[in-house]
């Protein structure tokens, strides 16, 4: 597709629109404006748009439909796919003034918010209400927008499932211009095709967000986790699949190891409750009865100390270990980043009964390529975080066992059932491992479904299927 080049007329055209100090051209764009988390991936936009409307929204897509100038939506930015980076440049929309909340309605249960809500705002406005959003990507800076356009899981997805499933409706401006809303506030729906669906985890390229009604359920008035450290990273991962058959229904249950827990208490300059065993598990319970909360944590503790061969069970329950086991997990990521000198990440979901396999395969290739890879992942749901790290490495040979390591761990994670991302996404990053893993086909098939929604191939371009 070739696209038309930003011009005067086309700025002259915007800021009539929107308010002139909202847009920004050329110099005037910061430099993070180019870029996502990945970091790798790295192109600034002509213009930069900071939309308070969805109309502003809708009358700048229908210009650049017009115009066949590539539009790019942008959140938060704290994506690790390069999804939000402009390739081909043209005007890039930030939705992050586009954030209030606009109603809670305690009836129906749901929650009305613009695109530009922070997932941490969304959780202090409503849990003091009595109320509860479910998902919990690590991120919480990011935007809800930005939460429904890639997916996002987070740790409470063995129980709760995934943003897709706490999202009632939308309000989306088409790559036309068009405003129209998929979904309504309603529990059940089986009228015609989901394209509510279609537009969740599409990454901004069938339609940008600018409305979302977001489910709620009432806030669990009791929550208890319980720390499992293992003698072996073979007993610890082996023990997911067997608390998952118990129907002690946990919320969560992430796996991590010692040497994370080592770079977060460095980066946090404070100590882990236990740090001496080579592999752990934390449990999370919640729920409203605290005697079935008790029944489900207790018997849990049972299983791994009679056997699943843990070392001991530490119960999370005082503010001090609260604070210094949840902290450390929060900073897992933050801090196997300062551990090296550059790192990348393969965010990849397996089969639960795979977790211990793969987890055992990464370290066969860390030896096999000299590269330190170490992870952890939310093993109740089989979705893994892997990090691979430059270390002391030459750019050039990294580069080389990069990419080497992500054909070997995602061509893996296909043979044994799994896929390429658990919850990041595709963006630009993943795009042929994608198409190596789903098939032509499938690809094809999305690529008709791009056409549809953008016939002119202008909302971001060059993501996903392209």
């Amino acid at each position: 597709m070739k696209y038309n080049k930003i011009n005067d007329n086309d700025i002259k055209y915007i800021k009539s629109i929107v308010d002139s100090n909202r847009v920004f051209v050329g110099d005037e764009i910061s430099s993070d404006y180019g870029r996502d988390e990945l970091g790798t991936v790295q192109q600034m936009p002509d213009v930069l748009v900071q939309v308070t409307s969805t109309e502003e929204v809708s009358n700048i897509m229908k210009y650049a439909n017009e115009r066949l100038i590539p539009v790019v939506p942008r959140g938060s930015a704290t994506g690790l796919v390069g999804a939000c980076v402009p390739i081909y440049g043209g005007i890039m929309i930030d939705t992050t003034k586009m954030n209030k909340i606009l109603e809670l309605d305690r009836e129906n249960l749901t929650l009305t918010v613009e695109p530009g809500v922070l997932l941490m705002d969304i959780y202090s406005y409503v849990q003091p209400e009595g109320f509860f959003y479910a998902p919990d990507p690590g991120e919480k800076t990011a935007t809800i927008g930005g939460n429904i356009a890639t997916n996002a899981g987070g740790m409470r997805a063995v129980k709760y499932g995934v943003t897709r499933d706490w999202v009632r409706a939308l309000e989306v401006v088409l790559p036309t211009g068009e405003i129209v809303q998929f979904g309504r506030k309603v529990v059940k729906d089986s009228t015609g095709y989901a394209l509510k669906h279609l537009i969740i985890g599409s990454e901004g390229t069938l339609g940008i967000i600018t409305k979302a009604i977001l489910k709620l359920d009432p806030l669990p008035k009791e929550s208890i986790s319980l720390l499992v450290p293992f003698k072996t990273l073979e007993e610890g991962i082996e023990a997911v699949p067997v608390l998952v058959r118990s129907q002690v229904a946990p919320t969560a249950i992430e796996f991590f190891e010692r040497d994370t827990i080592k770079f977060a208490e460095e980066f946090l300059g404070k100590r882990f409750p236990e740090s001496k065993s080579d592999a752990y598990l934390l449990l999370t319970f919640d729920g409203n009865n605290k005697e079935a909360i008790e029944h489900n944590y207790r018997e849990a503790a049972e299983i791994c100390l009679n056997e699943l061969g843990a070392l001991d069970v530490l119960i999370v329950d005082t503010d001090e270990r609260k604070d210094s086991v949840w902290s450390a997990r929060g900073a897992f990521l933050e801090a196997i980043k300062a551990s090296t000198t550059f790192m990348d990440e393969c965010d990849v979901v397996v089969p639960r009964s795979e977790v211990a396999n793969f987890i055992k395969y990464t370290y066969q290739l860390s030896e096999e390529m000299g590269v330190r890879i170490p992870s952890f992942g939310h093993a109740g749901d089989g979705n893994l975080h892997i990090y691979i790290c430059q270390d002391d490495l030459p750019k050039d040979i990294f580069e080389e066992k990069l990419d080497a390591l992500f054909d070997k761990m995602y061509r893996h994670a296909a043979e044994v059932g799994g896929l390429v991302s658990g919850e990041h996404g595709i963006g630009y990053a993943k795009k042929g491992y994608m198409k190596e893993v789903l098939g032509e086909k499938s690809v094809e098939l999305m690529r008709g479904i791009k056409q549809v929604f953008d016939p002119n191939n202008i909302l971001n371009p060059g993501k996903v299927v392209e």
